[in-house]
């Protein structure tokens, strides 16, 4: 098991993943509600860049669940 400093490094760079995914997602997101207000289809690349990040963010968020678990089994543990 990893040490408790270490797990709180790791969900602290977990969480800025997510919040950097959660931007890029955002600019996806943004040029597909643009296509569609202007009544045009948005690029594909767009969609695929949405897909993309939105899986990566669902993964990473399981990881930090993880994460969290352990860090709640270690503190468990030292008491």
């Amino acid at each position: 098991m990893a040490g408790k400093s270490k797990l709180k490094k790791d969900i602290a760079a977990s969480r800025e993943e997510i919040e950097k995914l959660e931007r890029k997602l955002g600019r996806s997101q943004t040029a597909i509600i643009e296509a569609i207000i202007t009544q045009t289809k948005p690029s594909d690349a767009d969609i695929e860049y949405f897909r993309t990040y939105a899986q990566l963010i669902d993964v990473e968020r399981e990881n930090l669940q993880k994460l969290l678990a352990e860090l709640k089994t270690f503190d468990k543990k030292q008491k």
